[in-house]
């Protein structure tokens, strides 16, 4: 390959990764914490007003005598088959205040049963922090309206896109000869890339599959609305709505529904594998009844986040609609969810889980790293005097990927550890995790600016470790300090867990990255004014640019 055209390959890889890589940064650490969302709600959920839910046998009972007593909850209600700290009840509904208007404010209720039998019910008190974190995933980080930060979303996934086929070819020359190199010693640039290069390739399947399932998530209705002009004639509703088996039955008052642990043993027959987590009743206006099943089959993957979907018939149990239903799809169907499960890494288990938690945390050393490697390659030597100076542009890039990059992770971690505390102290939690994180995420913006990428890095990866450290220390708190929190034992163990190991890993980073400032020289991005700087010791014919790197 010319080596002209490999040049070009890698301009274009350069200049693309730093425009897109701060946003896609704050997109994969997100990203790989929503892997976890489930341990997160539990970890975050408060205490539950409410006795211990119902078992499945007394379920019918519940529902009797909360329709009884709540007539707003025979529009629709939910069953949880499973149980725990952020799903404590086991029947649920939502409720519109404003006479059911569509876009009015919404309002969660759930029921029990009181140690006198009677009906209690509680309006819903489910953490807002997991659904935060989500959308800072979903959104890049962007403050904006779904309908704003969808479209922009898109247009940098499809520089991703561009980075990912850019570097490939740049790399391909050199591909036999660089695949496992990590080449240790005093060229830290040198080593840094090698890093950046193998981790690049060997999660490059990964990489593909998140920028084009991106892609498809940022433009769906934008595709579907191009396939309504071009091949539906403006029909493509009527198309889908024909297409669409029937799953909704007609609501006979004399007959019950089967309940709830007899449809689990229907389903145990009709969908083996497929192990059901709720079951949500819908009521039509027409006089018909919906019962919409999400499960879990870890043998496939999901339409949903964590679960996968099916219809049922509410009076048999069987399976009316299995569009959405893991390992009973047809081939359309497999391969739209397919989007979805790759996306998502919500099939085959934990194992499936952890690997796309430590690849996304992977994909957000990569942006970090690329902006840092890429001023420390275009270093332009200008001498004033005697001294060497990096350039200004240097400079601002540097500082923002350092407080973009760090500010994103702090910005995480407080919103997180807060979320056990404000619940007792405010009334609208949602708003105070948007605010706690973005005002995090601005001030270490600022002080990246302020201190420089040099300083601001040691300080802000300080400040980061301390934010995740305190995860696991207001749990522990909350066991001896009446009011400050809860704690739900084993729930949430995994989230103290790997905070605190994440903490001790910045607090480490921290000190090396101390290190490296000592020995910089002034013209690199490592470089703080001030800093003592030795000469370095390099061999006759060795330039200080290739010792040091």
């Amino acid at each position: 390959m010319r080596s002209d055209i490999v040049k070009m390959y890698k301009d274009v890889h350069s200049w693309v990764g730093i425009i897109a890589g701060l946003a896609l940064f704050i997109a994969f650490y997100a990203g790989s914490i929503t892997m976890f969302e489930e341990p997160l709600k539990r970890w975050a959920s408060p205490p539950s007003e409410l006795a211990p839910a119902v078992s499945l046998a007394e379920t019918p009972r519940l529902i009797e005598a909360t329709l009884a007593a709540h007539p707003d909850a025979k529009s629709g209600y939910t069953i949880h088959i499973e149980t725990g700290p952020e799903k404590p009840a086991r029947m649920s509904w939502t409720a519109w205040p404003e006479g059911r208007r569509r876009g009015a404010p919404t309002e969660t209720y759930s029921s029990g049963f009181a140690a006198d039998g009677s009906v209690e019910v509680v309006k819903g008190e489910t953490t807002e922090v997991a659904e935060f974190i989500d959308v800072l995933h979903q959104q890049v980080g962007l403050p904006f309206d779904h309908e704003i930060s969808m479209p922009i979303m898109g247009v940098i996934s499809l520089l991703y896109a561009i980075a990912i086929f850019s570097g490939v070819i740049a790399l391909w020359p050199s591909l036999v000869k660089d695949l496992f190199a990590l080449r240790l010693g005093k060229n830290l640039k040198r080593m840094w890339l090698d890093v950046h290069n193998v981790l690049g390739l060997f999660s490059l399947p990964f990489h593909v599959i998140m920028a084009l399932t991106a892609i498809v998530f940022a433009f769906h209705d934008y595709f579907y609305g191009l396939q309504n002009i071009v091949s539906y004639d403006g029909k493509i509703r009527d198309m889908f709505e024909a297409n669409e088996p029937l799953h909704h039955v007609e609501v006979d008052p004399n007959t019950p529904f089967l309940s709830p642990a007899d449809l689990i043993e229907r389903m145990k027959t009709n969908a083996p594998g497929f192990e059901l987590i709720e079951l949500a009743y819908t009521f039509n206006r027409d006089g018909t009844a919906e019962l919409l099943a999400r499960g879990v089959d870890e043998g496939y993957g999901h339409r949903g986040p964590t679960f996968g979907l099916a219809m049922l018939n509410p009076y048999t149990g069987e399976v009316m609609s299995a569009e959405y239903l893991p390992g009973r799809q047809n081939g359309w169907g497999a391969t739209v969810t397919g989007f979805f499960a790759l996306h998502f890494g919500n099939f085959g288990g934990a194992a499936v889980r952890w690997g796309y938690f430590f690849l996304g945390l992977a994909g957000a050393f990569l942006f970090y790293t690329g902006n840092l490697l890429w001023i420390e390659t275009r270093r332009k030597k200008s001498r004033q005097g005697a001294e060497v100076t990096q350039s200004r542009s240097s400079h601002v890039l540097g500082a923002l990927t350092v407080g973009v990059s760090l500010g994103c992770i702090a910005g995480i971690s407080l919103t997180v550890a807060s979320a056990k505390i404000l619940p007792g102290l405010v009334e609208n939690p949602a708003a105070w995790h948007s605010g706690v994180y973005y005002s995090v995420f601005v001030a270490s913006v600022v002080w990246a600016f302020i201190r420089g990428a040099a300083r601001g890095s040691v300080e802000l990866l300080i400040f980061a470790a301390v934010a995740t450290g305190l995860i696991p220390i207001v749990s522990i708190a909350s066991l001896v300090i009446p009011g400050l929190g809860w704690n739900h034992g084993g729930a949430g163990a995994i989230v103290d867990l790997t905070a605190a190991l994440g903490a001790g890993l910045m607090l480490f980073l921290a000190h090396k990255t101390s290190l490296r400032i000592k020995s910089a020289p002034i013209d690199s991005i490592w470089h703080a004014a001030g800093a003592s700087i030795e000469a370095p010791q390099v061999a006759p014919g060795v330039t200080t640019e290739s010792a040091h790197g």
